[in-house]
């Protein structure tokens, strides 16, 4: 499955801007982290992109979420690799993530939805002013981005090995770079 042909499956599967985004996000910090391990930026970045394919229908452990966007999918032909980090990012789904590519999306799934909640109550609703003291000073608001997990980031940077400041600091560069994609 090439990018192109990625960002149309999601373009069927999903019509929220938001989750869009989300997933664009995903795909920005996946290539990001692909540089860093050595690996192949287009095939972790379309695995970040089309990670939460049946969100929008299945948002739920109980809906389906991620197996229903999996069995798409595996139908469509891709690696079973890909399928796996997909189900490993759930920790519900019982498939324990071993590969690089399989934390990493862990890893970011969370954060990149935190690091966008911040930019937006900073001035400008801009990513440019979003540092690392910032994301953790939020962090610490229980009451702010309620959803997001703060476990799930820690054990995120944990599991990849990377000290948690490096990695905030490793997504916060890759949406950056995707700032315009995210209007912001």
């Amino acid at each position: 499955m090439t990018r192109d042909q990625a960002w149309a499956l999601v373009c069927e599967w999903i019509t929220n801007p938001n989750l869009r985004k989300h997933l664009l996000a995903a795909e920005a910090a996946m290539r990001a982290y692909a540089r860093r391990f050595g690996e192949d930026e287009d095939i972790w970045g379309t695995v970040g992109l089309v990670h939460d394919l049946d969100y929008e229908r299945c948002p739920s452990q109980e809906a389906g979420h991620p197996l229903v966007g999996v069995e798409e999918l595996r139908r469509r032909g891709v690696p079973e690799a890909w399928c796996r980090a997909v189900l490993a990012h759930a920790d519900y789904s019982g498939v324990p993530r071993q590969s690089n590519m399989e934390k990493a999306l862990y890893g970011v799934d969370e954060l990149v939805g935190f690091i966008i909640a911040v930019a937006l109550v900073k001035p400008g609703r801009s990513l440019a002013v979003v540092d690392v003291a910032s994301v953790k000073k939020k962090m610490k608001d229980k009451a702010f981005a309620r959803g997001v997990n703060r476990e799930d980031v820690l054990r995120g940077a944990d599991d990849l090995g990377v000290p948690l400041d490096e990695h905030i600091d490793l997504v916060i560069q890759a949406l950056r770079g995707s700032a315009s994609q995210l209007g912001l």
